[in-house]
Parts: structure tokens; C-alpha cells; sequence
């Protein structure tokens, strides 16, 4: 089966010009050209062509396409690559639809306009952080969970990570010791807590990965000046990471 130029022209929404002008540049040669002079293109040179068109829409330059093509060795491969590009550019435009519409409902609902983390999304400001220690998964995962929240249900998911950090602290100023019954009851709340983020060891119940996870947290907590004015200072911070420390070794 065969397509003229207008044919594939016409179906591929590009005109004309354009295929001749893919010719003259080497990018896309007709499979033949009838003894009149026309151009025609079979399904090998559509579907090259289909891919051109992929690549215009990801916004690659002519000469970069002609690169990726002459550099291809299997075009099932650089086809499932694409399909890989164009999933990974769906997802991008959904959590954005799913952000604006976050933003919308807070302003409906009178909210006041800093929604740093509501409009966000969880784990945007920390997502190359997350993604070295625990994988592009992790927080792809997260990331589509905590967009799929109503508002309310982000503000409900924020009231009790804050009254967690509010009982840490309390603990710290109490003066028990981070072994304590009561230390460790706030250790296993807090795994508790990281357990509903889908993604994360402790969702998937991998024992080994939760514990290097819980202690990587305790650790960040101390080393990480954001985290350990979270917990008043970096004494709570140490507090927190040594109950973590100590859950994760005697009761994980």
C-alpha cells in the first residue's frame, strides 16, 4: 500500500512543502518516485514519519531528529522510546491539570494564596533528593498519590504530619530519653505515617529497604538544616533521629 504526498500530506495535517522540504534534507525519502514525477511513501516511510512528527512535538530541531534516527540500530526500540517520552509528557500535563485544579478549589474555598505545598504537590520541592535515595519510582508514585488528594484531604494529610512533629517535640522537651516507651511509641506512629505514602518501603513492606529508609530519614533530619528547624532545633532534630535509629533496630 502506497500513499501519494497530498495523500499523506493531508492525513498527517503538514503540508506538502514540508515532506519535500524533509526530502531535500535527507530526514524523509519517498519509497519511490513514479516515472510522472510523484512522490509516493509506503508504511515504513509513514511510520519514520510518524516518529519525525513525535520528535517535532518534544521540540527537537531537524538536525537532532536526523542524528537520532541515523544513530537508531532497531526502530521498535526507538518506538517504544517514544511511546516512553510521550507517557512520561501525559503525566506531566495531568499533575499540572491536577495542580490548577487545586488551585481552583482554594480559591472557591476562600483559602489564603500561600498553598506552597498543596499546589506543589508532595515531594516537588525535594524530587531529585527523593529520586537518588529511593528511585524515580518512589516519587513518581508519591507524587500522582498526593495530586490525586481533594484539598481536603491534602490539609487533613498536613494537619497530622504537623501534629506528629508537634508530639516530637513535646517529647523533646519533656526530657525522656529516645530509647523511652514514649519515644518509641512516636517512632512507630512515625513509620506508621510513612506507611500510607504509596512508593515508599514501608508502603511496599520491604523490611530491609524501611529500615535503611528510616534511618536515612533520622539521619537527613540532623544533617539537613530544613528538617531540624522543623523540629525546633537541631537538638530535637537529634532526638527524633535517634528514637528513628533505635526503632529501626530493635523493632523493625
Amino acid at each position: 500500500m502506497e500513499w501519494t504526498i497530498q495523500e499523506l500530506a493531508t492525513r498527517a495535517g503538514i503540508t506538502s512543502r514540508t515532506l519535500r522540504h524533509y526530502d531535500r534534507v535527507g530526514l524523509l525519502t519517498p519509497s519511490r518516485v513514479g516515472a510522472n514525477g510523484y512522490r509516493y511513501y509506503n508504511p515504513s516511510a509513514v511510520a519514520r514519519l510518524q516518529r519525525i512528527l513525535l520528535m517535532r512535538q518534544l521540540g527537537m530541531g531537524l538536525s537532532a531528529i536526523a542524528e537520532v534516527l541515523a544513530d537508531e540500530v532497531d526502530t521498535c526500540d526507538g518506538l517504544r522510546a517514544h511511546i516512553a517520552a510521550l507517557e512520561e509528557e501525559r503525566d506531566r500535563i495531568e499533575r499540572q491539570i491536577r495542580s490548577v485544579r487545586h488551585t481552583l478549589e482554594a480559591l472557591q474555598a476562600g483559602v489564603e494564596p500561600r498553598m506552597d505545598v498543596m499546589v506543589a504537590g508532595f515531594n516537588d520541592r525535594y524530587k531529585d533528593e527523593v529520586i537518588s535515595r529511593w528511585g524515580e519510582r518512589a516519587f513518581q508514585v508519591s507524587n500522582a498519590w498526593w495530586h490525586g488528594k481533594t484539598l481536603d484531604q491534602q490539609r487533613a494529610w498536613k494537619q497530622a504530619a504537623e501534629d506528629l512533629v508537634a508530639a516530637w517535640v513535646a517529647a523533646v522537651k519533656a526530657g525522656v530519653s529516645p530509647t523511652s516507651e514514649h519515644a518509641q511509641s512516636l517512632a512507630a506512629r512515625h513509620v506508621r505515617w510513612l506507611s500510607q505514602i504509596p512508593g515508599t518501603p514501608t508502603a511496599e513492606g520491604d523490611r530491609e529497604r524501611s529500615i535503611e529508609m528510616v534511618k536515612c530519614l533520622g539521619d537527613m533530619y540532623v544533617d539537613d538544616p530544613r528538617f531540624a528547624a522543623m523540629y525546633d532545633d537541631t537538638a530535637g532534630a537529634t532526638f527524633v533521629r535517634d528514637a528513628l535509629h533505635a526503632y529501626a533496630r530493635t523493632r523493625m
